[in-house]
């Protein structure tokens, strides 16, 4: 593991969520070594910034192939640390070692703007880094999701202190020890801690970037620190996304799309499918597929949730909405035996309010609410707090365009849960955060401008 800064007055201890079985300890960083963490980065900071960004380009594709050449090890140790099967770690290797790539490709060729002034005098904005960033990334997609924030802060010349999840620990780790070893002292600094660490770190007065995705409660606070401060945040937050199914669709093909938005990695996606608004006309056949589509996922499956903690906050969810009513026609109970699974779960009659539709429940439960027609839909789909993004199943491309246009979300979706364009980005909205945390906009996020007014000196004209 990399020389991070920690003492061991305490401890993260990590369990498998599969087996049970103790997977290992790590020290937590202390208030005082998050202050040495950052001020290493902000040492390093000038020398890096000053690097033409060709050659941190060049770092950074290097420090990319080093990842892939260890693939196989960090997949193995988040599927310890996560329960995340072994081939969506493997994937998620793969996307962070292409996203890094990609990165080093952008970086090089992140471009400022010229204006025209008079007939000889023109502006240059120019893009700069912007000093220190702090990362805190998840432990749904750890290797992923650090990579995207990384690679893009890195290319743009700023010095990163990583924080990884304290659910993740040694993945994250792991994956510094390998980044850092091909770049200069200091541009990388890895900490291991929990939230204390984190807010710890985000106190520094050398801290120029906060960007985290994670809770939106944990983002809010972040928030408030960097309003009393001259720090720029970049965070994706919590969703409680939608999904319409019209009527006119294929209510078993809808039914697959559902259940691949609630039940994959054990509903522990960021955009995964948190509530469902189906047409009365499609509502029986709809559910009755859901329902054998959640059997095959928990009998197939059997992936467990990141740990009991976790189990346990989407149980009650479950178990809130059942006692208000709600009916349980798959799964919703807790299984026996080691780890922490929980079975892919199918609700409807799910009361107005309950905390399963308005929260978000971060577990393979897809409540199900059956509306009139399309309008209501789009209605109750559109009115919560949180605003990552939303999927429509339709044949109807006027409903399409309603779609796109009147729901407050970063990313609508037509007819597919999960894809898009590689390089895409959006923002979330509401309190699933704001900026843009990944793409080739993620570039100008990491840097600030500064513009440039030439004109010629007196008389010169």
């Amino acid at each position: 593991m990399p020389a991070d800064l920690t003492t061991d007055t305490a401890s993260i201890e990590i369990t498998d969520p599969s087996t049970g079985e103790h997977v290992g300890s790590l020290p937590v960083a202390t208030a005082a070594r998050a202050a040495e963490a950052v001020q290493r980065a902000a040492d390093a900071f000038p020398a890096w910034s000053a690097t033409p960004p060709a050659q941190r380009g060049l770092l950074v594709r290097k420090a990319a192939l080093a990842l892939a050449e260890r693939a196989q090890e960090v997949a193995a140790l988040n599927t310890r640390e996560t329960g995340k099967p072994a081939g969506d770690a493997a994937g998620g290797v793969e996307a962070a070692v292409n996203t890094l790539l990609q990165y080093a490709e952008l970086g090089p060729v992140h471009r400022g703007r010229q204006l025209r002034g008079g007939q000889f005098a023109v502006d240059v904005a120019v893009p700069q880094a912007r000093g220190v960033v702090v990362a805190l990334t998840p432990w749904n997609d750890p290797v992923a999701v650090a990579a995207g924030l990384l690679g893009a802060a890195l290319v743009s010349g700023d010095t990163v202190v990583h924080k990884p999840s304290e659910r993740s620990p040694h993945t994250g780790a792991l994956v510094d020890e390998i980044l850092s070893a091909v770049l200069p002292e200091g541009v990388l600094v890895h900490v291991t801690g929990d939230g204390s660490t984190g807010a710890a770190l985000v106190e520094q007065p050398a801290v120029a970037v906060i960007a985290h995705v994670g809770s939106t409660a944990t983002g809010r606070a972040l928030a408030q620190v960097a309003a009393t401060r001259d720090v720029h945040v970049i965070r994706e937050n919590g969703g409680n996304d939608p999904l319409i199914v019209d009527a006119g669709v294929d209510p078993v093909w809808a039914a697959g799309q559902a259940a691949l938005g609630s039940f994959a990695n054990a509903g522990q996606i960021c955009t995964a499918v948190e509530r469902i608004y189906v047409h009365r006309d499609v509502a029986q056949p709809f559910l009755a597929a859901l329902v054998a589509e959640a059997d095959e996922w928990t009998r197939s499956s059997g992936q467990p949730l990141v740990d009991d903690r976790m189990r346990a906050s989407v149980a009650k969810q479950v178990d809130d909405a059942a006692a208000a009513g709600a009916t349980v026609l798959a799964g919703g109970a807790v299984p026996e035996g080691p780890g922490s699974r929980y079975p892919a779960t199918v609700l409807t009659d799910v009361p107005e309010g309950a905390a399963v539709l308005t929260e978000e429940t971060f577990g393979p439960v897809a409540p199900v609410v059956v509306v009139d027609d399309f309008e209501e839909g789009l209605r109750l789909a559109a009115a919560d707090r949180y605003g990552l993004a939303a999927t429509v199943l339709t044949a109807d491309m006027t409903h399409a365009h309603r779609a796109a246009a009147l729901l407050p979300v970063g990313t609508v979706k037509v007819n597919a849960v999960f894809g898009g364009a590689p390089g895409g980005a959006a923002q979330p909205r509401g309190a699933s955060g704001a900026g843009f945390g990944y793409g080739p906009e993620l570039l100008d996020e990491m840097t600030t401008t500064t513009v440039v007014h030439f004109g010629l000196p007196g008389g010169a004209a």
